[in-house]
């Protein structure tokens, strides 16, 4: 493989986590998925599947670029859902409480570190930007409307976004099999 798997990426503050980890702590046990561990929930904003090496500065500075033009502003992790759907659900997920120019940065973030990889090389996964933490990934297609009723109850702290994390995850090198984040850089707002 000649490049790295990587996204750009909002992290939430440590005492957000913490407070999100302690409402699904004490629920874990109960659903038989794959839980992200607390230290890698964040809010993907563009995926690279292959970042070549000789296009990671371009990219970072382009990303650094992309990520000054916008206005830190505040959001709150709270509810859920499933992809791709509750009926046969593959990823538990919270949302995001935006108004609306918390959305519109958010979403000209997302467009901007889109295209800060298309001017560096760098392909650029296509899906809609769909803004959420993934909690649990499930081994088969399950209903899981419960979790999702559970997720509806959980509000967590305000914060405010104020950088742009570029991470690089290395599959497979992590705890029992799973990704090993690192972060690359730590790109300011505004």
């Amino acid at each position: 493989m000649t490049g790295t798997r990587m996204f750009a990426a909002v992290v939430p503050p440590e005492e957000v986590v913490e407070h999100l980890d302690a409402f699904l702590d004490v629920r874990r046990a109960a659903g038989p998925f794959r839980w992200a561990p607390a230290e890698q929930l964040h809010v993907t904003v563009a995926f690279y599947a292959e970042v070549p090496d000789r296009a990671l500065d371009d990219l970072a500075e382009r990303l650094g670029r992309a990520a000054g033009r916008r206005t830190p502003f505040e959001t709150r992790i709270a509810g859920g859902g499933a992809f791709p759907h509750v009926a046969g659900a593959r990823v538990l997920w919270a949302g995001l409480v935006l108004d609306d120019e918390g959305r519109t940065e958010l979403d000209r973030l997302a467009t901007g570190a889109r295209a800060a990889a298309s001017r560096a090389g760098v392909a650029v996964d296509g899906q809609r930007f769909r803004p959420h933490v993934t909690l649990a990934r499930l081994r088969h297609p399950d209903e899981v409307s419960d979790w999702v009723r559970l997720l509806d109850a959980y509000d967590g702290p305000a914060w405010t976004v104020d950088r742009l994390s570029l991470v690089a995850s290395y599959l497979g090198e992590g705890p029992r099999g799973r990704p090993r984040y690192e972060t690359v850089a730590e790109l300011p707002l505004g």
